[in-house]
């Protein structure tokens, strides 16, 4: 077993997007007043990981047994992290890691369902879900590909996080959390390009496939258009302190990544820049947002 392998087929510094929703999910609550239990953070925070843990794993392990790593064109943000390209004969040590990380997102599970009772049930089944089939059927059906990741990071993970923390949902959390999942999805679909080609040649089926990159670059622009007018809506409603608006900064890398792919489509692998913009406004919105829910100022 190598572990510099399956460290490489976890995508370590992807890593970063399950804190940034997490966070996001606890300041709601800290700002709300209530208490921030600890141990229901940690857990909450180690489940979120180590389930994008087991969906990278599980996918660089189906993607590699396709053929599929063998046809991508690698960007630092797209086709894989080359690591079972490299070191084929480390395979199932990945697809072990893979489920024994679901399996420790399971078993947090359900702690949280004998600390609060089966109504969390439904958000990790539909998590786990999303984690085994995510590869093999949501990339053959191009609009539940387009939200998927969104609904994983961005509502799950908020809303999830506010619930194991105070044992109730909050309407406020899901409308939060349509923030992270406007721009996950973003982030996922722009980091589609890249692989189309490829990707089609292995029997997937996603957006830029179905719907070709000019009607890709549309939904890239109408959800990143979402986020904004959320956020301008949740500072006036009150949901959201005005010091909120700082986000509009975070916001403005994902607008310039939507200029990238209009002007390069699939050639985005030759200009992963703009993929760097969409992945630093996914990752910095919610935590500019966390910020400004845990100082509270208008």
């Amino acid at each position: 077993m190598s572990a510099a392998v399956i460290l490489q087929s976890a995508r370590l510094p992807f890593l970063l997007l399950p804190p940034a929703c997490v966070a996001l999910g606890a300041a709601l609550v800290w700002a709300s007043g209530q208490p921030v239990p600890v141990i229901p953070l940690i857990l909450a925070l180690l489940g979120a990981v180590l389930a994008h843990v087991a969906v990278n794993t599980l996918n660089e392990y189906q993607d590699f047994t396709s053929g599929l790593d063998l046809r991508t064109q690698r960007t630092p943000f797209s086709g894989g992290s080359g690591a079972l390209p490299q070191h084929p004969e480390q395979r199932y040590w990945v697809l072990a890691a893979a489920l024994v990380s679901l399996g420790l997102v399971i078993l947090i599970g359900l702690y949280f369902i004998q600390r609060h009772g089966p109504a969390i049930a439904p958000l990790g089944l539909v998590g786990v879900l999303l984690i085994l089939v995510y590869t093999r059927w949501i990339n053959r059906r191009p609009w539940l590909c387009l939200v998927a990741p969104g609904l994983g990071f961005g509502l799950l993970m908020v809303a999830g996080t506010q619930f194991v923390l105070t044992g109730s949902y909050w309407w406020s959390a899901w409308l939060l959390g349509l923030i992270p999942f406007m721009l996950v999805n973003n982030l996922l679909l722009l980091n589609q390009y890249p692989d189309a080609e490829a990707d089609a040649a292995s029997g997937r089926y996603h957006f830029p496939i179905a719907y070709g990159f000019r009607a890709s670059n549309r939904a890239y622009l109408l959800m990143w258009l979402a986020a904004l007018a959320l956020l301008l809506i949740y500072v006036a409603v009150g949901l959201l302190p005005r010091s909120a608006l700082w986000a509009m900064v975070a916001l403005l890398p994902g607008l310039a990544a939507g200029w990238g792919a209009y002007r390069h489509g699939q050639a985005l692998a030759h200009h992963h820049h703009w993929l760097a913009l969409n992945v630093a406004t996914a990752l910095i919105t919610p935590v500019v947002l966390s910020v400004a829910l845990l100082v509270g100022g208008q």
